[in-house]
C-alpha cells in the first residue's frame, strides 16, 4: 500500500533553496511563524516560510483523490511510473480541481475556495517536503496557481521523513476537528485500509479516526466488496468498474451491510441473494429509498421472479464443494445464490463498460451494454414498484394495531400519573373527568368499526363489542 517515491526533478536545488529561506526566517527577528504537525503521537513545530509556486509538487501519495485516480486507468499507470512528469502532475491537477463524484465535473467547493482565495488570500499556511512536495495544501496550490499568484506560504518537514511519515502526517491533518474539507467516501475507506496494513489494531483506528469499532468493520466490509465487483466487472477480459464509480453509494452500501448482517446468522442464502440484489440495484442507480424495498418481504413474495436471468446461472451440482489440498467440503451455493450472482455480473459487465472512457470500445459494443441495463433497470423498477406498493399495503394494515398500542401505552402512563398526581394532592379532577369522557366516545366509535364485517371476531374484539354494549345499556 505504501510506496518510497523518488525525489523529484532538482529536488537537491529546490531543498537548498528551501534551507536558505529556513535560516533567513530564524534569523531575521521578530515574530516567526510554524505550523504545528502531529507525528509518531508527538507534536512538532515547523518553519513557515514563503516558496515560489512553480517549483512546488503536488503529492502522488496524497489519499485525497486515491479512488479518483482510477478515473482514467491510462493516465493513472502514467502516473505510477513518473508522478513527478508533466503528464502524471497534470492528471493530479485535473483531479484535484474535480467533482469526488464524477471527474467528469468540476468540484464547486474548489469554486468556492477560489473565491476566498482571491478575496481574502491565504489564511493557512500549507506543508511541504524538504524537496518541495506538497503534503497538506495541494488543492490551494491549483487554485492559487489559477489565480496567478507567484508564491505560497508553507511549513516545512524535517529533511528526514520518509513517505510513511508524510502518509501520517497528511491524515493526521485530514482527521482534525477542524479540518474543512473532507475526504471523499472512497478515500476514506482507503485511508482506513492503509492503516490496518501497517498492522495498527481496529481498536487504534478507529479512535484516530472518531468511529466505532463496528463502523471501522462495517467500513472495511464495504471497500472489500467493492474491490470483489470491480474484480467480477472485469470477468471475460474486458473494462472493469472503478472505485470513483462507488462515490455517492455511502448511505446505500451501509444499509445493505446492516441488512446482510442480521440476516446472514438465519438464513445465509437469503443474505448472499438479497445482497446481489441489492448492489445491482446500487449499480443501476436506483435511490436509497427504493433499494430498501429489497428486504426479506422482496424474498417472501417472490418478486424477485420478476427480474431478468443473468443467463449463465447453472444449479449447484452437489450439496457440498470439496476444498482442495484440504480434507474439507463447505455447502455448496444454492441455485439461488447463482442465479443472482450471475444477473449481477451481467450487470457489472454492462455497467463497466458504459462508463468506461476507453477508445478501443466500439460505439455498437456500449450500445449492446446500454441496451442490457436499460432492460435490468427496467425489470428491477417494475419489481420494486410492487415491492413499495406492498410495503404500503402491510403499512396500512398494521397502522390500526400500532395506534392502539400506542394507546395502550398511554393510558398505562396515565395510571402512574393520576396515582403520582393523588399522592401530591395535584390532580384537576375537573379536567380529568372531561378527558375520560373524551375516552368514552372514542371507546363507542372504535367498538362499532371493529365489529362490522367481522362474520367471526376474535376474543379482543368480542370483549369491546360486549364492553361498548354494557355500557350503553346503562
Amino acid at each position: 500500500m505504501l510506496r518510497e517515491f523518488p525525489p523529484p526533478p532538482r529536488a537537491a536545488e529546490f531543498s537548498e533553496l528551501i534551507k536558505k529561506k529556513v535560516e533567513e526566517a530564524k534569523v531575521a527577528g521578530g515574530t516567526r511563524e510554524t505550523v504545528t504537525v502531529d507525528w509518531n503521537e508527538q507534536q512538532a513545530h515547523v518553519e513557515v516560510i514563503d516558496l515560489p509556486l512553480n517549483g512546488l509538487y503536488y503529492n502522488p501519495s496524497t489519499h485525497r483523490i486515491r479512488a479518483q485516480r482510477s478515473h482514467d486507468p491510462a493516465r493513472d499507470e502514467a502516473l505510477v511510473k513518473d508522478p513527478w512528469s508533466a503528464d502524471s502532475q497534470d492528471y493530479l491537477r485535473f483531479l484535484i480541481e474535480a467533482s469526488p463524484t464524477d471527474p467528469n465535473l468540476r468540484d464547486p467547493d474548489f469554486d468556492k475556495l477560489m473565491e476566498s482565495l482571491q478575496q481574502f488570500g491565504q489564511n493557512d499556511p500549507g506543508l511541504v517536503t524538504h524537496h518541495g512536495v506538497l503534503v497538506n495544501g495541494n488543492t490551494r496550490a491549483v487554485a492559487l496557481r489559477k489565480l496567478g499568484v507567484q508564491s505560497m506560504r508553507v511549513g516545512v518537514l524535517p529533511e528526514w521523513f520518509t513517505w510513511a511519515d508524510i502518509n501520517a502526517v497528511e491524515l493526521s491533518l485530514q482527521l482534525r476537528r477542524d479540518h474543512r474539507r473532507d475526504y471523499s467516501y472512497v478515500n476514506r475507506l482507503l485511508a482506513l485500509e492503509e492503516q490496518a496494513s501497517l498492522g495498527r489494531t481496529p481498536e487504534q483506528i478507529a479512535k484516530d479516526f472518531r468511529i466505532q469499532v463496528k463502523t471501522y468493520h462495517q467500513e472495511r466490509w464495504i471497500l472489500s466488496t467493492i474491490r470483489e465487483l470491480i474484480d467480477r466487472s472485469k470477468s471475460g477480459g474486458g473494462v472493469g468498474l472503478r472505485l470513483v464509480d462507488f462515490e455517492g453509494a455511502q448511505e446505500r452500501l451501509k444499509e445493505l451491510h446492516r441488512l446482510f448482517v442480521k440476516l446472514e446468522s438465519t438464513d445465509r442464502d437469503q443474505a448472499e441473494v438479497l445482497k446481489e440484489w441489492r448492489l445491482a440495484a446500487i449499480l443501476l442507480d436506483f435511490s436509497k429509498t427504493d433499494v430498501r424495498h429489497i428486504d426479506e418481504g422482496f424474498l417472501q413474495e417472490g418478486l424477485g421472479r420478476r427480474l431478468p436471468s443473468g443467463g449463465e446461472a447453472t444449479p449447484a451440482s452437489s450439496d457440498a464443494v470439496a476444498i482442495p489440498g484440504l480434507d474439507l467440503t463447505v455447502p455448496a451455493a444454492s441455485s439461488a445464490v447463482t442465479e443472482a450472482r450471475a444477473l449481477n455480473d451481467r450487470i457489472l459487465r454492462a455497467s463497466a463498460a458504459v462508463r468506461s472512457g476507453k477508445p478501443e470500445l466500439l460505439d455498437g459494443e456500449k450500445a449492446q451494454e446500454q441496451t442490457v441495463l436499460h432492460e435490468a433497470r427496467k425489470a428491477f423498477d417494475g419489481a420494486i414498484e410492487a415491492a413499495g406498493r406492498s410495503a404500503r399495503l402491510r403499512k396500512r394494515k398494521q397502522l390500526a394495531p400500532a395506534r392502539l398500542a400506542e394507546a395502550c401505552a398511554s393510558i398505562d402512563q396515565c395510571v402512574m400519573d393520576l396515582v403520582q398526581a393523588r399522592s401530591s394532592h395535584s390532580l384537576d379532577e375537573e379536567a380529568f373527568d372531561e378527558a375520560v369522557l373524551k375516552l368514552k366516545g372514542s371507546f363507542r366509535k372504535l367498538a362499532q368499526q371493529a365489529g362490522r364485517g367481522l362474520p367471526n371476531p376474535g376474543d379482543g374484539v368480542t370483549w369491546l363489542m360486549e364492553a361498548a354494549a354494557l355500557e350503553g345499556s346503562q
